[in-house]
């Protein structure tokens, strides 16, 4: 079983737990875990990555083992930690703004 961490906004969405536990059949890749992921949920379908193109979405990042892995091949095989549950695999929702966003919540 594959262990997925995912963000407060998809667990909502998907009404689970922080952690999702996977059947993912093959070799275990960003491309599987999300095909396995979208097939048992799939209101998260567009969410994490494109409809058409399956790439990414701009504000979402992977991490396996502590690593960035967000920008590796989607079909590069994860590490056995992953692959074995020992480590889950994140699912992070990337936070964008900054100034902006504190001067427009900055009392006037």
């Amino acid at each position: 079983m594959i262990r997925v961490v995912l963000p407060p906004h998809l667990r909502t969405l998907a009404n689970v737990d922080r952690t999702v536990e996977l059947e993912v059949p093959g070799p275990v890749t960003q491309r599987s875990i999300l095909d396995a992921l979208e097939s048992r949920y799939p209101m998260l379908r567009g969410t994490i990555r494109d409809h058409v193109t399956q790439e990414r979405r701009p504000l979402v990042r992977f991490f396996a083992c502590e690593e960035d892995v967000s920008h590796d091949s989607p079909d590069a095989p994860l590490p056995e930690a992953i692959a074995s549950g020992a480590e889950p695999f994140f699912i992070v929702g990337a936070i964008a703004g900054g100034s902006e966003i504190a001067k427009s919540a900055a009392p006037i």
